[in-house]
């Protein structure tokens, strides 16, 4: 078997705060100045990525999980565990909560819930996230969000290009105006809002809250989870590891010339957050640049890369 990077067609998703950065960061062809989401590794039936070249072109993500587990290495899960997207969030995403694999089992079609993490690409000057809440009790926070009294409730944390954030299933949440994120998560697409600054849909109603699937699955204190980065120098690259459990492991590749390495995990999501170079298999040389997003599968064994460029790799 021919083993070589999987290449993916990324599938965008109109939001009512989405905006252009999408297009003009990445020169994707986005569908309207309201793309909000480049699902860029999806195997989710919201949101299939197809493969764009080889032997596999035209297939689903999915349809690899099902039909080519070999390219995995024979992972047992019924469904492709993460999906990885870019998010351009032009104005406040509303305040929002996810559920844990428990939960989502029980209440939603998503088999999985949705922990997931954001590593911030760009953001405005002053730019801030919510992330956490400061109720000790569930009534105390029922009460502050029946009164509307959000800056008492509400953690906002200012941030800044580099910065990542991890964020647990039942952790209150929010990107702010003005970010640019990859979002690493579980394959999972059950959100729970809790407020969303009173914005009407293109129907001219109130969008949809979720306040007591909310309440039910909300860390309340909240707590903070924090990793520390651990980072490697070898030739030609640097590897941030920003966190590593039992959802998913999450890095940083800095290139800055050329590296030799090898695939040692059953496969690796790649996302090209900055830079273009070339990956050479067996004297076969493959090319990425900036916004692509590919698979590096089971067996891919000793490889090189080399170019100027920055990955975001995701694996299990």
């Amino acid at each position: 078997m021919k083993v070589y990077p999987i290449f993916l067609e990324p599938v965008f998703k109109e939001r009512i705060w989405g905006g252009t950065a999408l297009r003009d960061i990445f020169k994707y062809d986005i569908p309207s100045n309201l793309a909000g989401e480049c699902w860029g590794i999806s195997a989710h039936p919201n949101g299939e990525s197809i493969v764009k070249n080889g032997e596999y072109a035209e297939l689903t993500l999915s349809d690899l999980w099902k039909n080519h587990r070999e390219l995995f290495g024979g992972q047992k899960s019924t469904f492709f565990p993460l999906l990885t997207k870019i998010l351009d969030a032009n104005t406040n995403l509303s305040i929002q909560v996810h559920p844990d694999d428990e939960y989502a089992k029980k209440y939603e079609k998503d088999a999985l819930g949705k922990t997931e993490c954001w590593y911030v690409i760009d953001c405005k000057e002053g730019a801030e996230i919510i992330y956490g809440h400061t109720a000790t009790t569930k009534e105390e926070f029922q009460k502050r969000v029946v009164q509307g009294e959000w800056d008492l409730l509400l953690r906002k944390i200012p941030i800044k290009p580099g910065d990542f954030f991890y964020i647990p299933s039942g952790t209150i949440h929010a990107l702010g105006a003005g970010t640019l994120v990859l979002e690493t998560q579980q394959n999972s697409d059950s959100t729970y809002r809790v407020y969303d600054f009173n914005r009407k849909d293109d129907q001219g109603n109130l969008r949809e809250l979720h306040l007591n699937k909310a309440l039910d699955v909300t860390y309340i204190p909240h707590e903070d989870r924090h990793y520390q980065p651990k980072v490697t120098s070898l030739e030609g690259i640097k590897i941030i590891t920003f966190l590593e459990n039992k959802f998913f492991s999450v890095q940083k590749w800095e290139i800055t010339g050329t590296s030799h390495l090898k695939q040692t995990k059953d496969f690796l999501l790649i996302s090209v957050i900055e830079g273009m170079g070339e990956i050479c298999i067996n004297n076969e040389s493959y090319s990425f640049t900036k916004g692509d997003h590919f698979i590096l599968p089971y067996k891919l064994g000793e490889f090189s890369i080399s170019g100027d460029a920055e990955w975001i790799v995701s694996s299990i």
